[in-house]
């Protein structure tokens, strides 16, 4: 469930505020609205944190013994806040050093074909009235520069001839050959460009052991950061909270936040015992800020650690589906991990992971919990399609098959299943087609859920009846999907008869047109009748592509039997691959390695698609059909920070 929050709002003393941050911040129970704090010393501490990051990340990428990056050295957070700032420094200095070594070395690439090159015997010449200045031509050009121009020809390669042209002036000869280009001189001798790359190498090196010297302290700066994001949230509060600005010892501060209505009344007296002001209130429907706590049995919770991860809160408005989206997550996972076999090893991994940490007297992370259920879910679905590690049924015990359910497993692969309504009796459905009318019936399933609460949510009001329309559209538009996916012989408008010789088909049918009638009329109904149906004819193409949008819906719940069969299919290749290897003894230990790679990658991929298909369904199919957006972020009170 969504716990319910109250509005408060706080008032002060401004001579007060600090200390009273600090016992709130100890009370730990306030998620204060947003606020933009400004003051030198909250620049001060987010200048420290910003090089305390950066000297992470630059002590992190070296690559050192294991030891040296978990030693217990450790520096008080000043001296841990100045080594940070001297690594930052070094490793500016080291970008800078780097730049200078790669412009030096361009610059002694361009005369690397000149030789060394000294502009101080260049400016001795001059001062003695002798000009030289250097050129490159190509090499078969040379022979045609003007006699009047005095060249001297340094060298030549298979295309070039580098020259120097003597008192040639301070501009360009007139009549040299176009295609004779001026080479400038280099900032420096080449002789003092190399020293200088010598010396940036060196000084390159001494960084590099400083840093490497530092490493042992990463565990100080990991501490400092923990603080200063402590210090930060502060300060930040501190210096954004609102005020009077009189300068008289009786100016107010007030600050606004929200608080589970469970735990006002230790709110309250907090506020009683340190002469403090509170008012608190209910929140609005269209305020957006207020934060969400989800309150859940073990079990539900269970599924917190995968949407902690995909960073997936419902907002405060909306509904909580934490139950639901276990409960269809883990079938879904059963459904795209597929191999019984598979299901099995995380099983067991996952509980013996649990039993360790029962041991050491440690709480079970959430984690494992959830892992052993999908795994005990995949060993389900596993046996009911009988299958297990890839294997054809041939290979399986004969116990393993008769545990499967005959009209889903792949035992009975090449069976037709007779229906008693077909007139044929070679007619029926293969088991494939059973897996696609079972992927169905979950889609129906689930989304009829979504559209239940919504009918509950609105039930005094009459948008219930566009609630009810849109249900009755997915149930008709369900028949349809058999009749277009399934079979379209099966399950034709007249295949099914009810008494009274009237075809099911055609009222399923029926179904989606009344429905979209209901829907069209009441689903934007917020008091006239009139502004709900101008609302749908507006929006005419956004609703017609609503019904479009049912049918894929359901239709996309198909992926479940798809992505599992490619599981299934990865496997059976591993094995035919392996199984002609393990009757040689000299290639034995290379079917082995096959194996265990192969079905190991098939286990990565299968969790991929687990992520992929299995959470989608949850957080897009049966989400849209609900009405939640997932705008919603969690509930994190003002308090203190306990993993310092």
């Amino acid at each position: 469930m969504i716990v319910p929050m109250k509005k408060v709002s706080i008032v002060l003393l401004n001579r007060e505020r600090e200390d009273a941050l600090r016992k709130l911040r100890k009370l730990g129970l306030v998620h204060l609205e947003k606020l933009e704090g400004n003051s030198d010393r909250l620049a001060s501490f987010k200048e420290i944190l910003n090089n305390a990051t950066a000297s992470e990340a630059i002590l992190g990428e070296l690559k050192v013994p294991k030891a040296e990056k978990k030693s217990k050295a450790e520096l008080d957070c000043t001296a841990a806040a100045a080594l940070c700032a001297e690594i930052v420094g070094k490793s500016e200095e080291k970008k800078r050093l780097l730049d200078e070594i790669a412009s030096d070395a361009t610059e002694l690439d361009r005369f690397s074909k000149w030789g060394s090159v000294c502009n101080a015997d260049f400016d001795y010449l001059s001062s003695k009235g002798i000009s030289l200045r250097m050129y490159e031509i190509p090499d078969d050009r040379y022979s045609r520069i003007d006699e009047n121009i005095q060249t001297l020809l340094v060298n030549t390669d298979k295309k070039t001839a580098r020259f120097l042209i003597i008192n040639g002036g301070n501009g360009r000869p007139e009549n040299l050959l176009p295609e004779a280009f001026e080479i400038p001189f280099p900032r420096c001798s080449t002789s003092e460009l190399e020293e200088e790359i010598r010396n940036d190498g060196k000084r390159i090196d001494e960084i590099d052991r400083f840093f490497r010297e530092n490493v042992k302290y990463l565990r100080s700066i990991a501490a400092l950061k923990r603080m200063l994001s402590s210090d930060i949230e502060f300060e930040n509060v501190n210096s954004g909270m609102s005020c009077e600005t009189a300068g008289t010892e009786n100016d107010l501060a007030w600050i606004s936040g929200y608080v589970p209505a469970d735990a006002m009344e230790t709110l309250q007296k907090a506020c009683s015992e340190f002469n403090w002001a509170m008012a608190s209130a209910d929140p609005e429907d269209d305020d957006i800020e207020v934060p969400t706590k989800l309150k859940n049995n073990r079990f539900v919770s269970l599924i917190y650690p995968l949407t902690d991860f995909l960073g997936t809160v419902p907002g405060y408005h909306e509904y909580d589906i934490s139950g639901w989206f276990l409960f269809f997550f883990t079938i879904f996972f059963g459904m795209i991990f597929g191999d019984g076999g598979y299901g099995l090893l995380v099983s067991i991994a996952a509980a013996v992971m649990m039993i360790r940490a029962a041991k050491s007297g440690k709480e079970c992370p959430p984690l494992l919990g959830l892992v052993l259920l999908v795994g005990i879910a995949t060993v389900i679905w596993g046996t009911i399609t009988c299958t297990w590690f890839g294997l054809t049924p041939e290979q399986l015990p004969e116990w393993l098959k008769r545990l499967s359910v005959p009209v889903l497993s792949n035992v009975y692969e090449d069976t037709i299943w007779h229906l008693p309504w077909l007139s044929d009796p070679e007619a029926g459905l293969t088991t494939a087609q059973n897996m696609q009318i079972f992927c169905f019936i979950l889609a129906l399933f689930q989304l009829s859920v979504a559209h239940i609460k919504c009918i509950k949510r609105n039930i005094s009001s009459l948008k219930v009846i566009g609630d009810i329309g849109a249900l009755l559209q997915l149930w008709g538009m369900f028949y349809i999907v058999l009749m277009m996916v399934v079979s379209s012989e099966i399950f034709s408008l007249d295949a099914i008869m009810l008494s009274g010789n009237i075809p099911l088909g055609y009222i399923f049918v029926g179904l989606v047109g009344v429905g979209f009638v209901m829907s069209f009329i009441f689903s934007n109904y917020e008091g006239s009748v009139g502004e709900s149906v101008m609302a749908s004819v507006k929006g005419i193409i956004s609703v017609l592509l609503g019904v479009v949008n049912v049918f894929s819906d359901i239709v996309s719940y198909i992926r479940l039997w798809a992505v599992g069969l490619a599981g299934a299919a990865i496997s059976n290749t591993v094995n035919s691959m392996a199984g002609p290897m393990l009757g040689h003894a000299i290639l034995f230990i290379a079917a082995v390695l096959l194996l265990v790679f192969g079905h190991g990658l098939n286990m990565v991929l299968n969790l991929l698609s687990v992520i992929v298909h299995g959470v989608r369904l949850n957080t897009l199919e049966f989400s849209t059909h609900l009405g939640m957006s997932w705008s919603g972020f969690k509930y994190s009170p003002f308090c203190e920070q306990t993993n310092r």
